[in-house]
């Protein structure tokens, strides 16, 4: 199976955007540039929700080069969008067919709902994050209302510009907590 990393760029806490959607806080260095190009000779496949999409349109991007892109959305025409194939169905039924088939890595990019349904889905293998040395106070959340997910710690390091990158790697040896479901501890005293 192939494996599916998601990828996003936040701030100390927690947020991918600012509540307008603006990333103006997020600074790219060499540093960033080299993990990118490292990653990019792992997939070949992209997979955004229709909020990233549209807010790398407006940075001057959109689709990547060298890979195929697909971007979740039910209100995106693909007659508009020629250089990405748009996704109209449930995303997590897509993503498990996309993770069945051949291929190298599939990328989630960026967007907090999108990577909540995946995780939901136990379609979530990694995740990498970019973490900024910015407090927003407010912002769209990169898991909004998530239930617990347990991580292995499998690298991190310092930045340029004092940002800080950190791989993941899903547990899978867990039972996974649904979103609303809570984990029961029994907890003893002594003397």
């Amino acid at each position: 199976m192939r494996t599916v990393t998601f990828g996003a760029a936040c701030s100390l806490d927690g947020f991918i955007a600012r509540t307008n959607h603006a990333v103006d806080w997020l600074r790219w260095s060499k540093d960033v540039n080299a993990i990118t190009r490292k990653l990019w000779k792992t997939i070949d496949t992209v997979v955004m929700g229709r909020k990233t999409f549209e807010v790398a349109v407006r940075s001057g991007g959109g689709a990547y080069p060298d890979v195929k892109n697909y971007v979740c959305s039910r209100t995106l025409k693909q007659a508009d969008h020629p250089d990405v194939e748009i996704v109209a169905d449930n995303a997590a039924p897509f993503v498990s067919n996309l993770k069945k088939s051949k291929g190298k890595g599939i990328c989630i990019m960026g967007g907090g709902e999108l990577a909540s349904a995946l995780f939901t889905a136990d379609l979530i293998d990694e995740v990498g994050l970019n973490i900024h040395p910015v407090v927003l106070g407010s912002g769209i959340p990169m898991f909004p209302a998530q239930g617990q997910i347990d991580l292995d710690l499998v690298e991190s390091r310092q930045l340029e510009g004092g940002c800080v990158y950190v791989l993941f790697r899903v547990q899978r040896n867990r039972p996974r907590l649904r979103k609303g479901s809570k984990r029961r501890r029994a907890f003893t005293t002594s003397g």
